[in-house]
């Protein structure tokens, strides 16, 4: 069975804070919950705990959040379709844009060259993906969804909307907007660290 940072597509190798509180965070969870997807708000585990420090760790409050959403996932998306977060994410950008290079996709999803070849192979052999030289650059490769790919993905599109619906319960539509758009800026802080790097 896959770790916690496995299953949301980080690598066990990753130095990730993230991946690190999350496991902690999962390690609160009945075990056969997580495997078959079934894990409610009344299987897990609240502490009675003081979060002291914790309590203004971004990274922590997303991991708990993270729980809540995976839960969803796995109903909706992960166990229908024996398809992991990070899949699910590629063949939804693949779907939404035309001219993905591997170098994209990587910094899209934050992971290492050697790990996205590995996750590009997997979906390559089952036939969802194809790697095609660039007719700009045949230097550059470009990662495209196969015909079969494409109606995979626009079912999985379709799902969405019913998974993200459950969290009408505790997000109004404004809540949620905002919230997108708080998270979104504290990823694209991960990127702004990334290019300060590159430019040196």
């Amino acid at each position: 069975m896959l770790s916690a940072p496995e299953a949301i597509g980080l690598g066990t190798n990753q130095d990730s804070t993230l991946a690190i509180v999350l496991d902690a965070v999962m390690t609160n969870i009945d075990a056969n919950s997580w495997h078959d997807g079934g894990m409610t708000a009344s299987k897990i585990k609240r502490s009675p705990l003081a979060e002291g420090a914790l309590e203004s760790v971004i990274g922590y409050h997303i991991a708990k959040a993270r729980v809540a959403t995976q839960a969803l996932y796995v109903r909706h998306i992960g166990k229908p379709f024996k398809l992991r977060p990070v899949e699910y994410s590629v063949l939804m950008l693949l779907r939404a844009n035309s001219d993905l290079t591997p170098k994209k996709l990587s910094r899209a999803l934050s992971l290492s060259g050697p790990n996205l070849t590995i996750l590009l192979d997997r979906l390559q052999n089952n036939g969802l993906i194809e790697r095609v030289r660039s007719e700009i650059d045949r230097r550059s490769q470009q990662v495209l969804l196969t015909a079969e790919g494409s109606v995979f993905a626009d079912d999985l599109a379709r799902r969405t909307p019913q998974m993200e619906a459950e969290l009408a319960h505790c997000l109004t539509p404004g809540e949620r907007a905002m919230l997108v758009e708080l998270l979104n800026k504290v990823s694209g802080y991960r990127h702004i660290e990334v290019d300060g790097e590159a430019a040196e």
